[in-house]
């Protein structure tokens, strides 16, 4: 049975097409919206780190009621690394709309929601965005989506739909039309398509009651809130109800509360229909693809599987020299306790404490999901060091190793296609596919994750900046044997001091410098990168010898060449397994496992014997 008065809708766009904007202006559309006062500003309670970076971590959702019919908004991630959160969000959802920037069309990182959203069987509306953008070619933009959507697997009803459907926007604007040239100045037409054609919820309103738990919110007050969609039946405040586990276990739990969203809130009810997505709270640890159902008419659902984690890094309480002077909790055991509460919230992470208590070792789907938690800690005040990503290996049915596998696709100028291919056949890459167009070549590569690690700075040098690099975990395959990893060796401090010019100076004429004068440094740290293998003490606070001579101004400045500059990604990426990361909340510095020189000789005899 349709509920007419409600529609499930996901947003699915690129990191940077104007999707909370979007969002943004459909809520202001809306009368009810505007006679609210009380709601915030901050569209999908965006934090800084969503906005500085261009990515949404976490999905989340709204609802918009327009002429009578809730319109809940699903807000998907873009990226492969949260990949687990997009798969299970897409199921709450009978429809989607693709946001393409009109001047860029469909990126690469567009297939991977896309992709999902297609295999679900979603009815999908094209919004072609920032038509006002100079340079904007929005028919082009909308036939590439269609070419996307049928190399994507696309069924000739789902192809059929988005050819019908099409929205030309300027979201920053706030209008939407029909016709790029139609001079409509307003949001309307956007809501009415959703309205009029988006298909209602197909859900059997008077069956047993059926809801699956597809994402998990915390509270501090009543511990973990189921969030799903009910698919049949109505879920009652105060009721009791079975709780149906992946594994097959069942227990009973009692409704305590129940949520419904309103617009960018919730709001608490008495009961939920068929159709609409609500919050449960009162179910004791429950997890993902948890269906709660009715204990006299159990109804069974397809569990939900969370992708497992494919790499793994141990934190660690810092053991730098200059521990505590940028951060307020340095504590081994408050670092532990912080990870734990994480353990709580973010289903998708696993979470454990190593054998010997020297860490906690945490598990994600890749480098930049094990660095937004390590982003949000040093915003807290936290000090820590981590060690190198390490891939997690598997065991097949015969007992073999396997290891998991990524598909990494390049977009760049033909003149460089070459370097690129090179560049991945010495990280252990697999060419797949090659498109030659009249100035790009689009070329696909089957590579495992350790040969990733490290690969967008090479692929951008090679590309000289002009190349679009993506990857999405594909499968886990056989062990593809050693990979090389960096061939230079490293500049390491020799003491604990400032940086000083002079000697720096003498140093850039080895290899690429980390710091600059005035940086503080200590023994063990990485300044600097070699030019040649093997790694190299150095004097950075080495100055010059005064004579009783003057020497002439030429004689005294230094030109330096401005340090390279390392993200948390790219400093994750770029150390050896003898090396650590110190993050702080003002600093992400690159050190040795081992401070002292002698210790690490010592270190690579035992290795040796």
């Amino acid at each position: 049975m349709r509920v007419d008065n409600l529609r499930n809708i996901a947003i699915i766009a690129h990191v940077d097409h104007g999707k909370t904007t979007l969002v943004d202006k459909l809520l202001r559309a809306t009368d009810a919206f505007r006679a609210n006062q009380q709601v915030e500003e901050r569209v999908l309670d965006s934090n800084d780190q969503e906005r500085e970076r261009g990515i949404t971590i976490l999905a989340k959702n709204i609802s918009i009621e327009y002429k009578g019919v809730k319109i809940n908004v699903l807000d998907t991630p873009g990226h492969a690394d949260f990949g687990g959160e997009v798969e299970r969000v897409l199921r709450m959802a009978d429809g989607a709309l693709l946001l393409v920037d009109a001047f860029e069309g469909p990126m690469p990182q567009t297939r991977f929601v896309l992709r999902h959203a297609i295999d679900t069987g979603l009815s999908i509306m094209v919004v072609i965005n920032k038509i006002d953008r100079p340079g904007a070619e929005p028919e082009r933009a909308f036939n590439d989506c269609l070419d996307l959507m049928a190399d994507l697997g696309a069924t000739d009803e789902q192809l059929e739909f988005a050819m019908e459907h099409v929205v030309y926007a300027s979201a920053v604007n706030g209008f939407a039309r029909l016709d790029p040239e139609d001079g409509n100045m307003d949001m309307f037409p956007l809501l009415d398509m959703v309205v009029d054609d988006m298909p209602a919820p197909d859900v059997d309103v008077d069956g047993p009651l059926a809801m699956q738990c597809v994402t998990i919110d915390h509270s501090n007050f009543v511990g973990r809130i189921g969030i799903g969609r009910v698919y049949s039946g109505t879920i009652h405040q105060g009721e009791q109800i079975l709780v149906v586990k992946n594994g097959g276990e069942r227990a009973m739990a009692t409704v305590k509360q129940l949520f419904t969203f309103d617009y960018l809130g919730r709001t608490e009810c008495s009961e939920v229909g068929a159709g609409d997505i609500a919050a449960v709270v009162g179910v004791d640890s429950t997890d993902i693809g948890d269906v709660y159902t009715d204990p006299e008419n159990p109804v069974e659902l397809d569990p939900i599987e969370i992708d497992p984690p494919t790499l793994s890094i141990v934190f660690e309480a810092s053991t730098s020299p200059l521990v505590g002077r940028d951060g307020d909790i340095v504590g081994a055991r408050q670092l532990k306790e912080r990870l734990f509460t994480e353990r709580e919230n973010n289903v998708t992470m696993r979470i454990e404490e190593l054998a010997d208590k020297s860490g906690v070792e945490v598990s994600g789907r890749g480098i930049l999901h094990l660095s937004v938690l390590m982003e949000t800690l040093r915003r807290e005040g936290y000090e820590f060091q981590v060690g190198r990503p390490r891939v997690l290996f598997k065991k097949d049915e015969n007992g073999n190793t396997v290891e998991p596998v990524e598909q990494a696709v390049v977009e760049c100028p033909d003149e460089y296609a070459g370097k690129v291919i090179e560049v991945f056949g010495n990280a252990g890459g697999t060419m797949t596919n090659m498109q030659a167009g009249s100035t790009v070549t689009h070329v696909e590569f089957r590579i495992p994750t350790r040969g990733i690690m490290g690969l967008k700075n090479r692929v951008l040098n090679v590309t000289h900046g002009e190349g679009v690099f993506y990857h999405t975990f594909l499968e886990y395959g056989p062990y593809a044997g050693e990979i090389g990893g960096r061939s230079n060796g490293a500049m390491i401090s020799m003491t604990t001091e400032k940086a000083v010019a002079y000697a720096l100076g003498t140093l850039q004429e080895r290899g690429a410098l980390f710091v600059e004068p005035g940086t503080e440094c200590y023994e063990g740290m990485l300044v600097g990168e070699r030019n040649k293998p093997g790694d190299m003490v150095v004097n950075i606070a080495r100055t010059k010898n005064l004579g009783n001579q003057r020497s002439s101004t030429s004689d005294i400045s230094v030109q330096l060449v401005p340090p390279r500059v390392f993200s948390l990604e790219e400093a994750l990426e770029y150390i050896a397994d003898d090396e650590l990361v110190e993050i702080t909340p003002k600093n992400i510095r690159l050190r040795k496992r081992l401070l002292n020189a002698i210790d690490r000789k010592k270190a690579a005899a035992r290795a040796v014997k």
